[in-house]
């Protein structure tokens, strides 16, 4: 599998992609996330984040397996958390829409995505690697705390969206 920053050419692609994701969660009572189709994650948002280089892709030939956002914005007030470093917005990076295609549920796809935002936060100069989950979505809070992340709470972050009032905090520190 490729990791790699999605393009101008490539927007349409993962939008749709997200668009598979969704519909095949819903359609399996399983949308942990509480993501919306065709609203978030879409083709408006992966635009938005590829137009700032925050928008990636997993590849494996032809094919999106994978598709994140990394940067370093919280897109809400995590300042509620109860993290063990306290850190200034801009000090860390934010893990964001992390989705993989169900084809692919199982492989380790998710590990390697975590890795390489945890490295790539490392390389770029960042104290930690923070993000935040529907607090019910307990695959992915596996997944995060396998790889070392520590849970930091469950607040109402301030994003104003009534079907996800609260949101689970995790961090990875180094």
């Amino acid at each position: 599998m490729e990791i790699r920053l999605c393009g101008d050419g490539d927007v349409q692609a993962v939008g749709a992609f997200y668009d598979t994701v969704v519909a095949w969660l819903d359609a399996n009572g399983v949308n942990y996330p509480k993501w919306t189709y065709g609203e978030y994650p879409s083709e408006r948002s992966a635009r938005a984040n590829a137009a700032q280089s925050t928008q990636y892709m997993c590849v494996e030939g032809a094919q999106i397996v994978g598709a994140f956002v990394l940067n370093d914005a919280p897109e809400a007030n995590y300042q509620k958390g109860d993290w063990t470093k306290p850190l200034a917005d801009g000090e860390y990076m934010v893990l964001h829409a992390l989705a993989i295609h169900p084809a692919h549920y199982g492989q380790g796809l998710g590990t390697a995505v975590v890795r390489f935002a945890a490295k790539t936060a490392q390389e770029r100069g960042y104290k930690a690697l923070r993000l935040d989950i529907v607090p019910d979505n307990l695959p992915a809070r596996r997944l995060y705390e396998k790889l070392g992340f520590r849970y930091a709470g469950t607040f109402d972050l301030e994003r104003g969206l009534t079907h996800i009032p609260l949101f689970s905090l995790f961090e990875l520190n180094w």
